[in-house]
């Protein structure tokens, strides 16, 4: 075979070649983008099943201590209801809604962290943004919830809070002080980190 013969050959083979190793180069990197993706993903699904906090967990801020606004309002059986009622208790206040997800998500952890801590001198009440009662008390019986749920078909709390999002939650304290407040769905894990101390602090 001639060497011109042999060269054209050559060139033929590369030119088969090549689309062939872009292909596969590709391939890698399609694998390699996927695999990036699934380990954070898996690292996180790990993580959350072993009850540890992820980045993604809502922290409270902490903010300079302030008398707490009254509340009077109606519970679910009509009767008179006031936060100041509530004064020598550690009290997390929860403003949420029927038709929020992440008000929904996080109602079995503060449930849980409710009936571990009630009878410490703790409490949830949650206040309900603009719900009509029925679909409150529905909620409640479905959620199976047995911290003090008050119906605030007039949004008056949003307004003395200043809230602009739902779920937010306050932190107040014994002496009807407000300590913190978190934006977002609150987890146990992090419920037991930031209010336990206010709660054994003066027990």
């Amino acid at each position: 075979m001639s060497r011109r013969s042999e060269k054209r050959r050559r060139n033929r083979r590369k030119q088969t070649l090549a689309p062939v190793l872009l292909m596969g180069g590709g391939a890698l990197i399609v694998l390699g983008v996927l695999a990036a993706l699934w380990l954070p993903s898996r690292a996180e699904k790990t993580t959350a099943s072993t009850g540890a906090r992820t980045a993604n967990s809502v922290v409270p801020v902490e903010v300079p201590a302030r008398q707490a606004p009254d509340l009077n309002l109606q519970d679910l059986d009509g009767n008179p209801v006031s936060l100041a009622d509530y004064r020598g208790q550690v009290v997390l206040l929860n403003n949420w809604a029927t038709w929020c997800p992440p008000c929904k998500a996080e109602m079995p952890d503060l449930e849980a962290y409710h009936e571990a801590h009630k009878d410490e001198g703790f409490t949830v009440i949650a206040v309900n943004a603009g719900d009509r009662p029925s679909e409150v008390a529905a909620f409640v019986q479905s959620y199976r919830l047995t911290f003090p749920v008050w119906p605030d078909p007039n949004t008056e709390t949003l307004r003395a809070f200043g809230i602009q999002g739902l779920p937010t939650s306050y932190l107040i304290d014994r002496n009807g002080m407000v300590r913190a407040t978190w934006t977002g769905a609150i987890t146990q894990d992090v419920l037991e980190e930031y209010i336990t101390p206010y709660i054994k602090e003066k027990n």
